[in-house]
């Protein structure tokens, strides 16, 4: 959890001596906000969705804005050029070099982008449901036209909670979705909730295939990048749900 997260002493000592430090921000990082904003008295420091336009964040609780906003390509080769345009400020010798790779690498973008529309686009409207654990899909479900619904924090043992528990399991017999998918980064119980109502409920529901959300995949891997991550999203949420 990043809000409880408190940096090593090694992780300092590579912050203190990095030459620039690049994060994601809109509060992804919890309390190491704080770090960061201290070291940008001693060095370039970049929140890489602060110039996002504000009209094209989504709101999250307690007033503060969704950070998840890489689940939208679109916005996340926004942050790309937030990131060119700081490099060409912090070492001015080498703009060229970032403008071109930025060109290069917002181009693949705009593909990715339109690849993903066209993918979930083949999953009938009616099974068009993200399911998942983690309520981490927003921009995602608003930018490739998916329903999302997200049940982390959701109590089992309360009686609040297995009422929205059922109220989900009814919405996914109703529409009789296939699948729900679990994440590599988070708990999957409450997803197991749901394949037991829906079971007693005579509709089966399996797991989609397991989809990054908080984290990418390791290192060498297709999905160690992060369009290959986004590749990976869809990929198995469009087999699974058509």
């Amino acid at each position: 959890d990043p809000h409880l997260y408190k940096p090593s002493p090694g992780d300092a000592s590579r912050l203190n001596a990095a030459d620039a430090i690049f994060y994601s921000g809109l509060h992804l990082e919890g309390k190491m906000t704080e770090l960061f904003e201290r070291l940008a008295a001693d060095k370039p420091t970049q929140a890489v969705t602060e110039g996002i336009a504000k009209e094209h964040l989504l709101g999250a609780e307690g007033g503060t804005h969704d950070p998840h906003v890489w689940f939208d390509v679109s916005l996340w080769s926004e942050a790309a050029g937030i990131v060119r345009n700081r490099l060409c400020e912090i070492d001015q010798e080498h703009t060229e070099y970032y403008r071109t790779r930025c060109a290069e690498y917002q181009t693949r973008l705009a593909e990715l982008h339109a690849e993903a529309k066209l993918a979930i686009a083949s999953v009938p409207v009616e099974q068009r449901a993200l399911v998942t654990a983690h309520d981490a899909f927003r921009y995602f479900g608003r930018a490739y036209e998916i329903e999302v619904h997200g049940i982390q924090g959701i109590s089992t043992e309360s009686e609040a909670g297995v009422k929205q528990i059922n109220e989900l399991v009814n919405f996914l017999v109703k529409r009789k979705i296939k699948a729900v998918f679990v994440e590599t980064s988070v708990s999957d119980q409450n997803v197991r909730s749901l394949i037991e109502g829906c079971a007693a409920q005579k509709h089966s529901l399996i797991i989609g295939g397991e989809i990054y959300s908080d984290a990418m995949g390791n290192d060498g891997t297709p999905e160690g990048t992060y369009e290959g991550m986004i590749r990976h999203n869809v990929r198995t949420i469009v087999a699974a749900l058509k």
